[in-house]
């Protein structure tokens, strides 16, 4: 099997957003124009600044993201110079519409994977979280790039309005002959994090008595499966990727990121300054991976409290896990 992100200890990823325009408006989109940029990077950035990993190339996993990466019209370019330096894998992170024909300008032996959206087993649901046609069209894209041999997985953001056809994804995704699925938890982050939003993250009891349970009967289908813990018991060791692994956010405005439970906030370890890579000022996400605290994930309690919750004695029920170390099964 072809290799692809890994949310594991000792990896190493580069999550590259070569712009934020999209053609969707999903409800949980994550992107803040504001913290991001709004420009589309031209091909001789996307270089230099893939190149600002070069070193690291040979075990990095490069993932090109948007918004929509396909509506950029070098994409197809832009994964060749990747491929050219080497990195160990390149994935396309997609909606499914597939734009600039990038199927065709592109081989299987160019892109590792193609990684599809969606979010619900049925048209209904995934429609009203993602957009009007936007399931038959994920449908479409996938069909398209299994039949070309691309290797293909699938991205499912579980949320309170999804949880529900989680289950009824096992037969789609054998059938779709998808290769890999991640099940991803909404962030509070982007439009969850803005005033007045719906609610749309999932209780420990619901999350811990649906995910493990569906994960283990779609790996059951020869599907690697990836998935995050979230919750972790008092008596379980929390490990933060900042330290255990290196996975690094680019955004377009030069902004890189260790974290993406920061991505809302000007907290950037790193920025490109006249394409060269360089470490900002304190205070920054690097000061806080250190931090030893009985709720686990110091981002989560800093940025996101509203996931944690405590006994009568002030202590913590559980604590959060980091959601860049994820749960894999595979058969």
């Amino acid at each position: 099997m072809k290799k692809t992100v890994s949310f594991s200890k000792n990896s190493t990823n580069v999550f590259f957003h070569i712009l934020t325009k999209c053609n969707l408006n999903c409800r949980h989109c994550y992107i803040n124009r504001e913290q991001h940029g709004e420009n589309t990077l031209p091909l001789s950035t996307i270089e230099v600044w893939l190149g600002a990993f070069a070193e690291k190339s040979n075990i990095a996993n490069v993932i090109f993201l948007g918004g929509e990466p396909t509506i950029h019209p070098d994409l197809s370019f832009a994964i060749k110079k990747a491929k050219n330096m080497g990195y160990n894998s390149i994935t396309v992170d997609t909606n499914g519409y597939l734009f600039n024909d990038i199927l065709s300008r592109v081989s299987p032996d160019d892109v590792d994977y193609f990684s599809f959206s969606l979010d619900g087993a049925t048209r209904k649901t995934n429609n009203m979280i993602r957009g009007e046609g936007s399931y038959d069209k994920c449908i479409e894209g996938i069909r398209k790039a299994v039949s070309m041999g691309f290797g293909t997985s699938l991205i499912y953001t579980v949320s309170s309005a999804n949880i529900h056809e989680l289950e009824m994804m096992v037969p789609l995704l054998d059938d779709l002959n998808i290769e890999r699925f991640f099940v991803q938890v909404i962030g509070i982050r982007g439009k969850p994090a803005q005033i007045n939003q719906e609610k749309l993250q999932v209780s420990r009891s619901e999350w811990l008595s649906i995910i493990p349970d569906v994960a283990e009967k779609v790996a059951k289908r020869g599907i690697t499966v990836s998935y995050p813990k979230v919750f972790l018991s008092s008596e379980e060791t929390f490990e933060c990727a900042g330290l255990v692994a290196k996975n690094y956010f680019i955004f377009p405005n030069g902004r890189v990121y260790r974290c993406p439970i920061c991505e809302d906030f000007p907290l950037h370890s790193m920025i490109f300054k006249d394409n060269r890579l360089v470490n900002t000022g304190k205070i920054n996400e690097n000061d806080f991976f250190h931090l030893n605290i009985p709720e686990g994930c110091v981002m989560n309690k800093l940025i996101q409290s509203e996931n944690l919750s405590y006994k009568s004695n002030g202590t913590p029920e559980y604590k959060i896990a980091c959601c860049l170390l994820k749960e894999e099964i595979k058969h």
